[in-house]
């Protein structure tokens, strides 16, 4: 381990600090959880450092009984770091100590004034949030940071952080309007009276923020995104004014915790324009930017050739219209250039003007223009979807940011990313490149292997060359995303005379040195650095089983707050950085490492990555809408087949497992074991730790509906399809068995049960991997026989369906194809077919699994066709996880979890007393159980409407 400018602090100082804190009043939660720590000790950067002790303070009074406790003598030394929703790219919160999560519980919208334009809030609310919550009054708050769903306003403040339309909207600095920050004596507002306490240290930072002024200026280049952090500039006011809260946007919590934070908001502009254009190469789009800005457009964006043909390579692409698509091979950049306005005239003419533009400019090509707002939401996407897949670049060199966000003046830009890929090509590395180049600010990720120590010094020598080239194009090295370790730079960059007004105003707000140690600024010991701070482990084998929890870079995209948004229920429902993808992920790499050396510690470990792991619904949203496919599961399945290799099985985990293997048989005995069932039932619960298990069996189907092998080896009807079970719908769900079959024979097909076989499920999340595989097998078996008929095979419940294509495929397990019902019945109907029509008009609601939601996104869609082909119509609202996910939401120890999440997507929208249809098991168990509402498998409504 590299050696930082902060130590570790001992356990029973951590200890004492902890009870002092509960003494004292604190009210949040303090813990040492090592999950909890390993997830805490990385963000969206290549560093790792690892905290003493996590606080997550309720509200500005905890922040303050905080301060006041780390005055005490003892507790002198001990250093805090301010965290937001952890998207920092250069380790910006990261610190050893303590670390305040300011996003668990310090999120909310303090107050909103809509006739003056401003809004209150804490700091750990999410960008989004705010949005969200003041669009109906016209207003939104305008920096448009790419991480917008899970970045926290604390966050921008402290990077300064910035995004598209910068040039007109300016960085977050531009947008607040002023602050409150906590103090162990107090809170200090800027927009409230300056209590006697704080005027001895305002001064001092006065006085020290004055001295240095004029070569703060005289260093700073006067860009759009101009330098900020420590602002003298701003905090000195020409008419004596002093603005102390200036200094704190950019200074990435080296002053101090921020408490409340005064945003000023900005109208929502009525008219949008989105203009895609083709250019033949890199260069002839990056010298569209300055010609274009004529057409004052509210944000220019481009997009490489390297990123168009990764994006192009995972059929992204596929979904641009028709001008913008190339064809196989073609390499195009793309300039996206978004026009707002209040009228449509005016907007419209400043599209005329841009199209004149770019009609006379080299290398411009195919170009579209969007106006309905939902087809530029999708074009953005596009856009950041190939952003986003350079992530998933397979090997062990990946592309890192580091250099991402410089930023010159635009009538330079040419020249310098000539010169920066000059760079680049003397280390032998690869790039994908994007930005915002209206304002000058270019996205470049090198492609590196950081457990390498070339790559680690190639990082440090590139990060040296392009430090010096952005100072020669009167740049600067971090214009976007904050600086972190890039802080080192900040001495030889401000200069000295500056450099020493910083330190002195640190020293006014921090004595004692303790914000945020070892970043920016600092007077008795070293800053951070690239080369020192620690890295975290980059690449495990390819075939480790755990070697998505090492690809796992911190992007964050598992953290959003959106309540519809499927990844990932377990941090919805708590807030806890330990229960979402990232955090787990973190987990499983320390324990991997500790696995691997035997650490002394390595019991403690497994304890608190076996709690976090069990929090997890096993949705696998993960596995899908992660940039690069964390799948939790898949590695969870890993972690217990390890650790159940070394420890007993739980009581109930054994009897579960048992329940699936022997499910072939109980379901034979289901009429001897009827009458007994609910008794079973409730002993069953009591041994299991569940709630609410069903209390009845389901009846075996009509002779005539079920398939047996044997009957597999006779001709089938024409007109035949063979339905999937599982074994849990099998035994417990026989309204779906009637649903599915009544559905398809009212569509004029001839549906078969095939005789049930377990898939091994419970087996496979309960790390049982050889039980999985024998189950899988038999079922592989059945499943080529059926197929070898010609008759389709559909799996009725979507956990099925989805485990076949996933745990399947990644075990290597070769299947048949095994459609879902609406992706048989769409093509069915593309291909021609003539469906039935109901009589009269009706309207439902589908309610998706999340699981099938995230698999195949298309699924409601789908579902829409099929019905829409029958004459009804059918909604498909946004809804997350409902809860249950199997046995989830069954298991006493999660019923907290479960009910809230129904509560935040699912209870609003069953509410009504329409029709609701529902395909997933589980989803209509959870809507009966807490709403009282039974929902029915879409195809049993479609069967009732088309028998009316």
């Amino acid at each position: 381990m590299l050696d930082t400018p902060v130590a570790a602090l001992a356990p029973d100082l951590v200890t004492r600090l902890a009870g002092a804190l509960h003494q004292a009043g604190f009210g949040g939660e303090v813990e040492t959880d090592s999950a909890l720590r390993a997830a805490m000790a990385t963000d969206n950067s290549v560093y790792r450092l690892m905290p003493d002790l996590i606080v997550a303070p309720r509200d500005s009074d905890d922040l303050v009984t905080l301060l006041s406790v780390l005055e005490r003598q003892d507790f002198a030394e001990i250093p805090l770091t301010a965290r937001g929703g952890g998207t920092g790219t250069n380790g910006q919160s990261l610190n050893r100590g303590i670390i305040v999560d300011l996003r668990r519980h310090m999120n909310g919208l303090i107050a909103l004034n809509a006739e003056e334009g401003w809004a209150d809030v804490q700091p750990g609310m999410v960008l989004d949030d705010l949005n969200d919550r003041i669009r109906d009054t016209g207003w939104f708050f305008a920096p448009e940071a790419s991480s917008s769903t899970r970045c926290t306003i604390g966050g921008m403040v402290s990077t300064d952080a910035s995004g598209k339309g910068s040039r007109i909207y300016g960085k977050t600095s531009d947008n607040i309007l002023g602050l409150e920050i906590a103090r162990p004596e107090g809170l200090l507002s800027s927009l409230a009276p300056t209590p006697d306490w704080a005027l001895p240290m305002l001064h001092k930072a006065e006085a020290a923020a004055r001295s240095g002024r004029q070569a703060f200026i005289d260093n700073t280049p006067q860009l759009n995104r101009r330098f900020t952090g420590y602002d003298l500039e701003r905090a000195c006011g020409d008419d004596g004014r002093f603005d102390w809260w200036r200094l704190f946007p950019g200074a990435e919590g080296t002053l101090g915790l921020v408490s409340r934070i005064r945003v000023k908001l900005r109208r929502i502009e009525a008219e949008k324009r989105l203009i895609v254009a083709c250019f033949d190469s890199f260069r002839a789009a990056l010298a569209a930017a300055v010609p274009l800005v004529a057409a004052d457009p509210t944000a220019i964006e481009v997009m490489d050739e390297t990123v168009h043909a990764i994006a192009d390579a995972a059929g992204i692409l596929n979904r641009l219209p028709a001008p913008l698509r190339v064809s196989d091979g073609q390499r195009v950049a793309l300039v996206f250039i978004e026009i707002n306005g209040s009228t449509p005239a005016a907007v419209d003419a400043r599209v005329r003007h841009c199209r004149q533009i770019l009609s006379e400019l080299p290398g411009a090509g195919a170009l579209h223009i969007a106006a309905d707002l939902a087809e530029i939401r999708e074009l953005w996407a596009i856009r950041s979807a190939g952003v986003g897949l350079l992530a998933k670049i397979d090997g062990t060199a990946r592309p890192v940011a580091f250099v991402e966000d410089t930023v010159v003046p635009p009538e330079n830009l040419l020249a310098f990313v000539d010169e920066f890929l000059e760079v680049l090509s003397r280390h032998g590395l690869g790039f994908g490149i994007y930005g915002h180049v209206d304002v000058g600010c270019l996205h470049i990720r090198p492609a590196l292997n950081l457990d390498s120590d070339g790559d680690r010094q190639r990082l440090s020598d590139i990060s040296d060359s392009i430090f010096a080239l952005t100072r020669k194009h009167g740049g600067i090295l971090w214009g976007e995303h904050g600086k972190g370790v890039r802080g080192a730079y900040l001495q030889d960059w401000i200069g000295p005379e500056a450099y020493r007004a910083l330190q002195e105003v640190k020293a006014a707000f921090d004595p004692r040195g303790r914000c945020n140690p070892g970043k920016l600024v600092s007077s008795g010991r070293p800053v951070m650095g690239i080369l020192t701070t620690p890295f975290r482990a980059f690449n495990a084998p390819d075939d480790d089983p755990l070697v998505r929890a090492f690809r796992c870079n911190g992007n964050a995209q598992c953290l959003s707050y959106r309540k519809t948004t499927p990844m990932c229920p377990s941090f919805k429902a708590t807030a806890d950085l330990r229960h979402s993808p990232k955090g787990r992920a973190d987990a499983l790499r320390d324990w991997h490492a500790a696995r691997r050396g035997d650490a002394p510690d390595l019991a403690a470990c497994e304890a608190d990555l076996m709690r976090v792991l069990d929090s997890c619904l096993g949705c696998k949203a993960c596995a899908s809408d992660c940039p690069v496919q964390v799948d939790i599961p898949a590695m969870r399945s890993a972690f217990h087949a390890d650790y159940f290799k070394r420890h007993a099985r739980p009581l109930s985990d054994r009897l579960v497992l048992a329940t699936e293997r022997h499910s072939r048989l109980i379901a034979r005995m289901v009429p001897a074991l009827a009458p007994f069932w609910a008794l079973a039932a409730r002993v069953g619960e009591w041994m299991t730790g569940t709630v609410d298990m069903p209390a009845r069996l389901a009846k075996a189907p009509p002779r005539d509906t079920r398939l047996c092998v044997a009957d597999l080896r006779r001709p089938l009807p024409d007109g035949t399809v063979i339905l999937v079970q599982d074994w849990f719908t099998t035994l417990f769900d026989p309204g779906l068995q009637r649903d599915v079959i009544a559905g398809f024979r009212a569509l004029g097909y001839r549906p078969r049960l095939l005789d049930m076989h377990p898939a091994g499920k419970a087996a496979h999340t309960g790390g049982d991997l050889v039980g999985f595989r024998r189950m899988a097998g038999r079922l592989a078996a059945v499943l080529h026989a059926a197929a070898a008929t010609g008759a389709p095979l559909i799996a009725i419940e979507p956990a099925l369906g989805m485990m076949l294509r996933q745990e399947y495929r990644k075990a290597g397990i070769d299947l048949p194809p095994v459609l879902m019902p609406q992706e048989f019945l769409s093509a069915e109907i593309r291909s021609g077919r003539a469906m039935p029509r109901a009589l009269r008009p009706a309207t439902a609601k589908l309610f998706g699994h999340c699981t099938e939601n995230t698999a195949l996104p298309q699924s409601a869609r789908q579902w829409t066709e099929v019905f829409g082909a029958i004459g009804a119509e059918l909604a498909t609202p946004a809804t997350g996880c409902c809860g249950m996910a199997g046995l989830f939401g069954h298991q006493k120890r999660h019923q907290e979890i479960s009910v809230r999440l129904f509560d935040l997507s699912w209870r609003p929208e069953v509410a009504d007393e329409g029709v609701g249809v529902a395909t997933g098991f589980s989803c209509r168990c959870q809507t009966e159980r807490l709403a009282g509402k039974t929902l029915r498998h879409p195809l049993g409504h479609l069967a009732e409407l088309l028998a009316r």
